[in-house]
């Protein structure tokens, strides 16, 4: 008898507050029919979820996150795996990698995809990571072993900084490469479709937004001159996202504007930043939320005057692909401010549907300063924005490209 669930997904962890387009994602595929359960490589660290989640019917298994916590599941796991037909070819594929990559997490990732391969349902019939680092090795080697195809989904930082061999290895099909790929910016889908043995094997298939999810935009009205100017930012205290030279740009603002910043997100540069702040005697126009659900983040957006995002690309070569808190902003015409950083102008046009300034400080804050001198005008981008949002950047088309790949990936007609 075949799986009701033949799909196994595979998530770097299960829930994430900062991954709802993955979310979103899985609701939308599960809601077009897609039997499928969620492996994990590691267990939650949020403390809350998002109502996503929650709609999420399918079950969760958690993959050892650390090979020595639990030695009786790993060794059962190797000795099951060792008995599959694909086992020495997995070993061997695993065996080049780890010759080029000596560390600790490359074991970890043997070690995951044999647990894996050997608690895999009889009727699982196809797999699908998300992320093209972590995830979709431990998704190929085990893949390798069960004889089944697999397939990955790429964002940003699992495309930058993953090193270009191994990219070619999962994107070819000699060395047991996925059977596709789907990216989720132009950018990312042009620089894979150049590494990979065929080009077809990378799909473009933008998030979007699911625009059920969303109320209508609140009636905004033009903000009166001397009125305080609400600012937000939404986003992981990390160094791609360029908050360090944000923090320098509001020291530089008019002494004359009555400005106040919210940050929603967690990350380790809080301790970093709030001093910098301090330092620069702007900490009592700053508010730090550290993370929050989703509609806590609607609701911050509706209050808010001008979302800013000043996306960079961190010395690690880690950056942003085209973030959906900029869809967000967009879907409660929050006028944005970010950065011609990757994929974004795949969706703002400068000077059409937000303004995307140089990041270093002096430039952000005369955006900002413009920004605030001309509501009128800022309030048009954002109508841009939002009519771009609904004709171009829903969730559906993506999802529908998606589910045919997938539906084709585990061998029915859907």
């Amino acid at each position: 008898m075949t799986s009701p669930r033949p799909l196994a997904v595979l998530v770097k962890g299960w829930p994430r507050l900062s991954e709802t387009f993955i979310a979103q994602e899985l609701v939308a595929l599960e809601e077009a029919g897609h039997g499928m359960e969620i492996w994990s490589l590691r267990h939650p660290t949020d403390t809350a979820t998002h109502p996503l989640h929650d709609r999420l019917q399918a079950p969760v298994n958690y993959l050892p996150e650390y090979l020595h916590d639990t030695p009786g599941r790993v060794l059962r796991g190797w000795l099951t795996a060792a008995r599959l037909p694909g086992f020495a070819a997995a070993r061997r594929a695993w065996q080049a990698d780890y010759a080029r990559d000596r560390t600790r997490n490359r074991i970890r990732r043997f070690g995951q995809a044999c647990v894996l391969a050997a608690e895999l349902p009889a009727g699982i019939r196809g797999l699908y990571a998300h992320f093209m680092h972590t995830p979709s090795s431990v998704a190929r080697y085990a893949a390798i072993m069960r004889g089944l195809p697999w397939a990955f989904s790429a964002h940003a930082k699992d495309i930058w900084t993953s090193p270009d061999w191994e990219k070619r290895e999962k994107l070819t099909g000699a060395s047991h490469g996925a059977v596709f790929g789907a990216t989720c910016t132009a950018f990312g889908a042009e620089h894979l479709r150049g590494l990979a043995d065929d080009p077809a094997r990378v799909d473009l298939v933008y998030h979007g937004l699911d625009m059920q999810r969303f109320p209508p935009p609140p009636d905004r009205p033009v903000r009166g001159a001397g009125a305080p100017f609400r600012m937000l930012s939404v986003g992981r205290l990390v160094e791609k996202k360029g908050f360090d030279r944000l923090i320098e740009a509001f020291a530089l603002l008019p002494g004359d504007l009555d400005w106040h910043w919210d940050h929603i997100g967690g990350g380790g540069d809080k301790a970093a930043l709030a001093a910098r702040s301090g330092a620069l005697a702007i900490s009592h126009r700053i508010t730090w939320h550290g993370a929050r659900t989703q509609p806590e983040v609607i609701e911050a957006m509706r209050r808010a005057d001008l979302f800013v995002l000043p996306s960079r690309i961190a010395a690690d070569g880690d950056r942003d692909g085209l973030p959906n808190v900029l869809m967000e902003a967009a879907s409660q015409k929050l006028p944005i401010l970010s950065t011609p950083v990757s994929a974004i102008p795949e969706f703002i046009e400068d000077g059409v549907h937000g303004f995307l300034s140089d990041d270093a400080p002096e430039a952000l804050a005369q955006a900002m300063t413009q920004m605030a001198a001309d509501p009128a005008v800022t309030a048009a981008l954002a109508d841009a924005a939002w009519h771009r949002l609904r004709r171009e950047f829903r969730m559906e088309p993506g999802i529908a490209r998606l589910s045919a790949r997938l539906h084709a990936l585990c061998g029915d007609e859907g």
